[in-house]
């Protein structure tokens, strides 16, 4: 536990000063950083070498942070993430205080309420969103545990996390689109 609280210091020093983090997430290995921050999120696509037409997720602690984030959660959201046997990303409608090179051309993001205790306890504490993006390069196939990141990823964020490095996660979450119309669609399974 101790050790946990330690690299959550380490996490929020780094994220704080617009730092990029490598961390463990509750699908895979995860490229991050504090979602209100464009400068941030510029750092994550240009390492991806995404294009910022392509959108990044970004994760949040509990329903209380969804709803400060999102102009209108709508409740078909709840039933779906509570009943949800996977990590399940929600696309939704109208994203609010967030970084605007974080949303989508048709104003939407894509956000996930976290399980994992590590994320959660590090979201809390930074309070606010934290970006999460797949630890490759754009195109490049994702990693499914720690050593399948690439040099250049590890190289170039300010921070590895210390922590759950021999896990493995075989596939990203779920992506939903919920529409504040009552349009649904399944964008991954």
């Amino acid at each position: 536990m101790e050790r946990m609280e330690q690299e959550i210091r380490n996490c929020l020093d780094v994220l704080k000063k617009g730092g990029i983090i490598l961390y463990p997430t509750d699908t895979v290995w995860g490229i991050g950083c504090d979602a209100t921050n464009a400068d941030a999120v510029d750092k994550v696509f240009q390492l991806k070498k995404r294009e910022e037409s392509k959108a990044l997720i970004c994760l949040v602690s509990n329903f209380k942070m969804l709803e400060q984030y999102v102009e209108e959660v709508p409740e078909m959201a709840y039933d779906i993430l509570k009943y949800a046997k996977n990590p399940t990303t929600v696309i939704y409608d109208k994203p609010i205080r967030i970084a605007e090179n974080l949303v989508g051309n048709d104003d939407t993001l894509g956000i996930r309420v976290v399980r994992d205790s590590f994320c959660s306890d590090l979201i809390k504490k930074l309070k606010r969103p934290l970006v999460s993006t797949s630890a490759n390069i754009s195109g490049q196939p994702t990693p499914q545990s720690f050593d399948q990141i690439s040099p250049q990823i590890l190289k170039g964020v300010d921070y590895v996390v210390n922590l759950q490095r021999s896990k493995k996660s075989p596939k990203p979450s779920a992506i939903i689109k919920l529409s504040n119309d009552g349009q649904v669609s399944v964008i991954r399974k």
